[in-house]
């Protein structure tokens, strides 16, 4: 019996990675490529996507240790360049590798104890005496002590630089502009010490603004949009097929599919993140490792943080939440844009991971952004709906399924009483008669995110939130609810009328239509009577199924749903 491949889930480090010979994709192309610069670099990429394995990387590569690169694509090239510029190959520097991932940034005091173990554990290690200064002094006199005793340029890694940012981030506003003070201090000494440095790579979450903590390190280089470096972090297409051939089929048995079945499911549950308009879609390497070593297709990189704070930023700035699936745009500006507040949270989302590059309209320079795929659709929208109801933390998944038994059984009214227990519990506190528009969008938040989950278990469209009818004037109605008018200043929607139902739901045997209706634009019977005369059913008759339609209003001053009629064709 064969042995089983040994992934590499949660393997950080390069060294453990291959002295213990784990699947290793090779990205040392992309490290050939880095490593023949000077200037800093940057590169942002969402959690658990690589970073630290390509940092621990380049700092092998820069210690020298050339046994761990054998048969990688470096080997042949490092030696080739040595031949060439007569030098010997495989020249060891010395490395400042600074890892933020192992504090809890509670207070005042973590940041610089962090930051003085690091240039103590360094002090130590080149043997200096140790100094009681400042963090930023203290690492600017550290790097040229090394310098004058080695006669070395030193490499300097940052892993995960905005870790204390995110911790505070939307949780403690002054802790958090201690922390960015501080840092910007620290990595001023990057450019001040430019002479003293060989190399020098950065990585994060979130992407830095000019007037954020880089501010002072204009040289820096920010690489996480270029083509050259879309593919750095992540496997894409070609990757998963040649290194991962195996694996597929043996989770295609242990799921009774076949392997281009299981090819199509690990699609459209991981691929689709995007670093550049013509870039190649990439993978998320911890889900796709997860789901091959577990033998099966789950949420594993959306289950290890919830979105907590962003979730609060997008309802108190009262986002049209719909819109997040597919039709959010910004341009280069917007997408880089660090603050930690809410009118900034698109940017924020885009640079977690939450949202990817759909489109690049060229001519505008703007960027269409949307879900990359359903393990970050179902699992962000999973988290959305305890925002936006009273269904609690934790229960979403429960709401959801009885939702789904519901439809499965044909119990309609069930459904529609379920439903109207949801709407019926938004919160108006905040509204006043003034704020109608907002009130209404809620409405259809509640109910997209309902049915948009229901998609996990059924073949759910939701086509209305966000479509529009055009009035022969030029301008816009939102159909069913009303105009939804409040937008995001950072980004603009066009609209279109399109002849579809608002929702459509179908099981094995049956199709359901429903048409939402607020009262002052009609009831009901008239929500049930367009399906009928804009013909929605037509696309799905003559298929041997059941087809349902389902009308219904919303009553606004009861502020809850007020009747459904159902119809079956």
């Amino acid at each position: 019996m064969n042995a089983p491949r040994k992934l590499p889930l949660g393997i950080q480090s390069f060294e453990k990675l291959r002295r213990d010979r784990y699947i290793y994709i090779d990205k040392t192309a992309f490290l050939w490529q880095l490593v023949q610069g000077s200037n800093p670099y940057f590169l942002s990429r969402p959690r658990r996507f690589g970073k630290s394995l390509f940092l621990s990387t380049l700092a092998a590569y820069f210690r020298g240790q050339k046994e761990l690169f054998k048969d990688l694509y470096i080997e042949k090239a490092e030696e080739e360049q040595a031949a060439q510029e007569n030098r010997t190959p495989w020249q060891a520097y010395p490395v400042l590798y600074l890892d933020f991932n192992t504090k809890n940034y509670s207070d005042e005091q973590a940041l610089t104890a962090i930051l003085n173990a690091h240039l103590r554990d360094w002090e130590e290690a080149f043997a200096l005496d140790q100094r009681d200064e400042a963090p930023d002094i203290r690492f600017k006199d550290l790097i040229q002590r090394i310098y004058q005793q080695t006669g070395k340029q030193v490499v300097i890694l940052v892993d995960e630089y905005d870790k204390p940012l995110l911790h505070t981030m939307g949780v403690n506003e002054e802790l958090n502009k201690h922390y960015r003070n501080t840092l910007k201090a620290f990595y001023s000494v990057i450019k001040t010490c430019d002479e003293y440095i060989r190399f020098a790579f950065l990585t994060g979450v979130t992407k830095f603004s000019k007037i954020s903590i880089f501010s002072d390190l204009n040289n820096l280089r920010d690489i996480s949009m270029e083509k050259q470096y879309a593919g750095v972090c992540g496997i894409s297409q070609t990757e998963l097929a040649t290194n991962f051939q195996q694996d597929i089929q043996v989770l295609a048995d242990e799921q009774y599919l076949t392997y281009q079945e299981v090819l199509a499911v690990l699609k459209q549950w991981y691929d689709g993140y995007l670093f550049h308009p013509a870039g190649e879609g990439m993978y998320n390497p911890f889900s796709v490792l997860s789901a091959l070593v577990k033998k099966e297709i789950g949420s594993y990189w959306f289950g290890t943080g919830t979105p907590t704070f962003l979730v609060n930023f997008l309802k108190e700035a009262h986002y049209y939440i719909p819109d997040l699936d597919g039709n959010v745009e910004l341009d280069e500006e917007g997408l880089q844009t660090y603050r930690a507040v809410a009118q900034d949270a698109l940017p924020i989302l885009f640079q977690a991971g939450y949202l990817t590059i759909k489109e690049y309209i060229s001519d505008l320079r703007l960027y269409r952004l949307g879900f990359p795929n359903n393990e970050v659709r179902y699992g962000f929208l999973h988290n959305l709906l305890p925002a936006y109801s009273d269904v609690p933390f934790g229960q979403t998944g429960v709401w959801i399924g009885r939702f789904i038994q519901d439809i499965r059984k044909g119990n309609v009214d069930e459904f529609m009483e379920r439903l109207k227990s949801i709407i019926s519990s938004i919160s108006y506190d905040n509204f006043t008669a003034e704020n109608l528009k907002l009130r209404e969008q809620n409405y259809q938040t509640a109910v997209y995110l309902v049915f948009s989950l229901m998609g996990q278990f059924a073949q759910t469209e939701v086509h209305c939130y966000g479509s529009a009818a055009t009035d022969g004037g030029g301008s816009t109605q939102q159909r069913c609810f009303g105009s939804a008018e409040t937008r995001s200043q950072n980004y603009t929607r066009m609209y279109s009328f399109d002849r579809r139902a608002d929702c459509v739901v179908k099981t094995a045997d049956t199709v359901y239509i429903f048409e939402f209706k607020l009262s002052d634009n009609g009831s009901a019977e008239d929500a049930l009577n367009q399906i009928k005369t804009q013909e929605y059913a037509a696309p799905y008759k003559g298929r041997g199924q059941r087809v349902v339609l389902i009308g219904s209003s919303f009553d606004e001053q009861a502020r809850t749903m007020k009747e459904w009629k159902t119809e079956v064709l």
